[in-house]
Formats: C-alpha cells, structure tokens, sequence
C-alpha cells in the first residue's frame, strides 16, 4: 500500500523532519529552473506550445511524466538526466526514459 509524504513527515523524529525539509528548500523549483533561463510562462508556453496557463499548472504540480518534465527542460535548451544512485555502487545515468521511438511508443529505461 502506498504512504503519503504527509504521513511519513509526519512519523519522523522532529530533527530528521527539519533537516528533510531544509535539504528540499535547497532543491530547484520548475519555476526556479525557468527563471535561471530568463524566460516567462508566455515565452516558454509559446515555445511548447501550449497556453500560459498550462505552464503554470505545470509548474505547480508535484507528480508528472519524466516526458513532460523532459520536453519542459528541453524547451528551456536544458538536458535531462535521471540518475540512480545506490549504496556502495557509481551513480548510473538512466537513458532514454520517456523517449518516444520512431513507432511513436515510449521506450524502456536503460541503465
């Protein structure tokens, strides 16, 4: 069964929980990324495509496709990279996740 972030926060010893929420201020917002690259919702919006609106909804949104966040990053002349990183093992650059072949259907994650 799956827990929600809230619950688990909520289960953590307070010095953990302050240190957890210390690290994620330090972590960049889409809205962060696309301020760094000196565009606004409507110049990126007309770059995807889409509306103003539908990048601030985007931008606001805590769970997406890695292809949306992807195409997102890629629109700003950004790279994406995923990257697992496990104990006692080099950190390993998953590619071609939420890339869509030439069949138009999405390929499976390599590592």
């Amino acid at each position: 069964m799956a827990k929600k972030l809230d619950d688990v926060m909520a289960a953590l010893p307070q010095e953990r929980k302050q240190r957890v929420e210390a690290r994620a201020m330090e972590l960049a917002t889409l809205k962060d990324l696309r301020q760094a690259s000196r565009q606004t919702q409507e110049q990126l919006a007309a770059v995807l495509g889409v509306g103003q609106d539908a990048i601030s909804r985007l931008e606001k949104r805590s769970d997406m496709l890695l292809s949306t966040l992807r195409h997102y990053v890629e629109s700003m002349g950004g790279k994406l990279e995923l990257v697992a990183q496990f104990p006692n093992r080099p950190p390993m650059v998953i590619e071609h996740l939420g890339v869509e072949t030439t069949s138009g259907r999405k390929t499976r994650a390599t590592a």
